[in-house]
């Protein structure tokens, strides 16, 4: 395997979270009290971006922000975080976007997005190299991520998510597609897809070519502290270790581990080690990444 780890590029959302922590979720047309309100930089391409860095790797965010306090916030959390952010565009009088999301006490949690200055984003200007491995999420809309596969001469890899029926052409040209459970099961064309990662909660997560199971992995036990950032935690895992040569059952591994510590921590940017630490923990074998 690599002892360099890949450069990778994130395509997608960036948000503000707004996170009200309740004992319980609402049901409809219900109101709970006693909620505890924070605000955090979040949206899955921003969260899996700050997640590669902190892991080690190379990464660039390309995405919109509004030119509000919220945008100038976002950034400096990127730039804060490793995250080279020249590709993010700042869009004048856009409002940045903006998560609404419940969490109980077990950490499930309800979303909310409302995209703001995502809706008008565009990769206008934006090169992709052959060294470089493209991220994305739906988050961004199918327009902008059909625009980043075909623009990509590298490494692409989809996180399907929100789930969403997608197009052949883009399936196509997917060398990676990482879904949970429920949205696998939302879109019966990854039966068909030549890679797909898909995580089942506490029962782990597995590869599958062609709808036929190739590894599988466990999952780490872990006190849940809020679940919202630990897809986007093990996406940044499972991209970095898959493409520094680790074979998918130790990549899921070292994934899985990643996650386990995403839930444990209360923020959708989680604070991670170098990624050579969960490969340590779950190989027993150091490797030094440089």
């Amino acid at each position: 395997m690599s002892t360099r780890l890949p450069a990778v590029t994130v395509v997608g959302s960036i948000n503000l979270d707004i996170i009200a922590t309740t004992d319980r979720l609402p049901t409809a047309g219900e109101t709970i009290g006693s909620g505890v309100l924070q605000q955090q930089p979040g949206g899955k391409g921003a969260n899996q971006a700050v997640a590669a860095a902190r892991l080690g790797g190379s990464t660039r965010m390309v995405g919109a922000v509004g030119s509000d306090a919220q945008g100038r916030l976002m950034v400096d959390s990127l730039s804060g975080a490793g995250v080279d952010t020249t590709d993010v565009a700042v869009l004048d009088g856009g409002a940045t976007g903006t998560a609404l999301i419940v969490v109980d006490h077990d950490g499930e949690n309800q979303i909310v997005v409302c995209p703001g200055a995502i809706s008008g984003f565009s990769l206008e200007g934006v090169e992709f190299s052959a060294e470089e491995t493209v991220l994305c999420q739906l988050e961004v809309g199918l327009p902008v991520v059909l625009e980043a596969a075909r623009r990509s001469v590298g490494f692409f890899v989809l996180n399907a998510a929100p789930a969403m029926d997608l197009p052949a052409e883009l399936l196509e040209r997917c060398d990676l597609v990482i879904v949970n459970e429920s949205e696998y099961r939302l879109i019966p064309a990854l039966a068909d897809a030549k890679l797909v990662a898909v995580t089942y909660g506490k029962e782990g997560s597995a590869m599958l070519a062609h709808g036929r199971k190739v590894a599988e992995a466990p999952a780490s036990s872990v006190t849940v502290a809020n679940t919202i950032g630990a897809g986007d935690a093990f996406c940044a895992a499972l991209v970095l270790a898959i493409r520094a040569g680790l074979d998918y059952a130790t990549a899921l591994a070292v994934a899985n581990a990643v996650g386990a510590d995403a839930v444990g921590d209360p923020s959708s940017q989680p604070a991670l080690a170098p990624l050579e630490e969960y490969v340590a923990r779950v190989t027993g074998v150091g490797i030094a990444y440089q």
